[in-house]
């Protein structure tokens, strides 16, 4: 790497303290990275859990829901769907892990029951009901760990390549430089200490 600097004791100084908070970014950023992969990590495990919870309850609600149209028929569950009142309201905040803001999803589900008599209502269709509310809930926190989960993984992506930018171009830069002018700096003292020997020989 060709060092285009003059060799001056104020550029060591310069240099050096550059070099310095250099690596003190480095080591904050290389900390950074490692705290994001292990969140990431964490994540893509719950993610991967909650994926396999949403599909079983989802086959489990629609492996009920044809059994009631079998005992009560497609018309009439269609028209009971039309007299259930619920309500869902998501309030979304959010926390902050090394700067990546991520989301916390809550899903309040308001409901006023009894939506029908109950005369002549097979018993699967309170159990649709409360399986799809179960549905809805676990889909609310999978959205929740995966908008995190893409939050994260950018973040990691871009931490890694400010650490591989700090090892790989400026800290090898910086120390180049330290080098440079201190072995010039070192060449010139012994340059003036040999003419300064030189003229008190001729003096002599």
């Amino acid at each position: 790497m060709k060092i285009n600097i003059a060799a001056t004791k104020t550029n060591l100084l310069k240099s050096k303290k550059l070099l310095s908070l250099t690596r003190e970014g480095h080591d904050l950023l290389d900390e950074k990275r490692r705290i994001l992969i292990n969140e990431l990590t964490s994540i893509v495990h719950i993610v991967d859990k909650l994926q396999r919870e949403v599909d079983a309850a989802m086959q489990s609600a629609y492996g009920l829901v044809d059994k009631t149209i079998v005992i009560m028929g497609r018309k009439r569950l269609e028209e009971l769907s039309f007299s259930i009142d619920i309500k869902t309201n998501l309030s979304i905040t959010e926390r902050r892990v090394m700067g990546v803001s991520l989301p916390i999803i809550n899903m309040n589900v308001k409901e006023n029951p009894p939506y029908y008599s109950t005369y002549e209502v097979s018993f699967h269709v309170d159990e649709v009901i409360i399986r799809f509310k179960e549905v809805l809930k676990l889909i609310t926190q999978l959205a929740e760990k995966k908008i995190a989960l893409i939050r994260i993984a950018k973040e990691v992506q871009k931490t890694i390549r400010k650490v591989n930018a700090l090892e790989k171009i400026y800290l090898p830069f910086y120390e180049d430089s330290v080098k440079y002018i201190n072995d010039r700096l070192d060449e010139d003292s012994r340059e003036a200490f040999s003419m300064l020997k030189i003229i008190k020989e001729r003096i002599r």
